[in-house]
């Protein structure tokens, strides 16, 4: 697996950094960095082009894997737009490691301690596959995702859902036409992997964006209107030899979007959203309701919020946090 750079397009002042930076120091490719508490700071980002502007906002801390920078896209006639622009490093794949260590790579060694020693690599182009992902135009939503928040766990009883959740819930405007455009076949109609057409209990398992199609370890596609587990573990199965008992089937609660969807991962990927307090496997969610159809009227569930969420300060007004 491979690192990951999360990139927020937004706004508001004007920070474009070419060769020497004034309060930073020196720069190389337009992105001005410095060390602070253990993490890099990026205060800017350069890109040229006719009809595009890139301006920032805030400092980003660029820790462990995420790498966020927060810009807004500047049209000819001067009009902002927010996107999201998400790079990743695709996964080795263990065909190419050979040729990488066989080719005229380049090494800078950072450091020797006896038997061990670390090196900078820099491989050749056609190894440097990078994954871009784009969410233009992005809602404040979508933005905020990407934002490192604090988290406070809430424990929602069926009364809170009753007078907090489901409230706020229908008071939302949440977009999920790109769902329906999947069901409805108007997009990812080639990336399909098995479908049920029967309009009552009918489904589409599609593979996650996450997922570069070409390695089973990182395998994470999201299923729609799901039926019954057998078939989403059948058909993976038959299409990427991937036993059952080697999936991860999980609902997520609170979910990103409000269209029931099961999430099939490999156990020997480290998929995001599969936190205990966050995934509910499956198999368990239907013994529970096998048992008992009041199942989750009954007891409270534990979910995960980020502290700029509404649904928190729904909680907190209401004296539940």
């Amino acid at each position: 697996m491979g690192s990951r750079f999360l990139l927020c397009f937004r706004a508001n002042v004007s920070l474009f950094l070419d060769g020497c930076c004034p309060v930073w120091g020196w720069t190389k490719g337009g992105v001005c960095t410095q060390e602070l508490r253990g993490c890099k700071v990026v205060t800017g980002w350069r890109r040229s082009g006719p009809g595009l502007k890139l301006s920032t906002q805030h400092w980003i801390r660029v820790c462990q894997r995420l790498y966020l920078f927060l810009f807004q896209v500047t049209g000819p006639s001067g009009e902002g737009t927010d996107a999201v622009v998400i790079l990743e490093k695709t996964p080795f794949q263990e065909e190419k490691v050979l040729e990488l260590l066989k080719k005229h790579t380049k090494l800078e060694l950072q450091m020797r301690n006896d038997i061990y020693s670390t090196y900078h690599l820099y491989p050749p182009p056609e190894l440097s596959e990078i994954k871009t992902t784009v969410v233009y135009p992005a809602t404040e939503k979508h933005l905020q995702k990407y934002l490192r928040q604090e988290v406070r766990l809430i424990r929602e009883t069926w009364e809170d859902y009753k007078n907090i959740t489901l409230p706020f819930i229908q008071s939302q405007s949440f977009s999920i036409q790109w769902v329906y455009n999947i069901l409805e076949k108007k997009a990812e109609a080639d990336r399909i992997i098995h479908e049920n057409p029967d309009p009552c209990n009918g489904f589409v398992l599609v593979p996650d964006f996450k997922w570069n199609q070409n390695q089973v370890c990182q395998w994470h596609p999201g299923l729609d209107l799901t039926p019954g587990l057998g078939t989403g573990e059948e058909a993976v199965a038959k299409r990427f030899g991937v036993p059952g008992s080697q999936l991860r089937v999980y609902l997520h609660y609170q979910p990103s979007y409000y269209h029931l969807h099961v999430h099939f991962t490999a156990l020997g990927y480290d998929a995001p959203g599969s936190s205990v307090e966050r995934a509910h496997l499956l198999a368990d969610v239907i013994d529970n309701l096998a048992m008992d159809s009041m199942y989750y009227q009954k007891r409270a569930l534990t979910f995960a919020l980020r502290a700029d969420e509404l649904l928190l300060k729904k909680f907190q007004e209401a004296g539940r946090v």
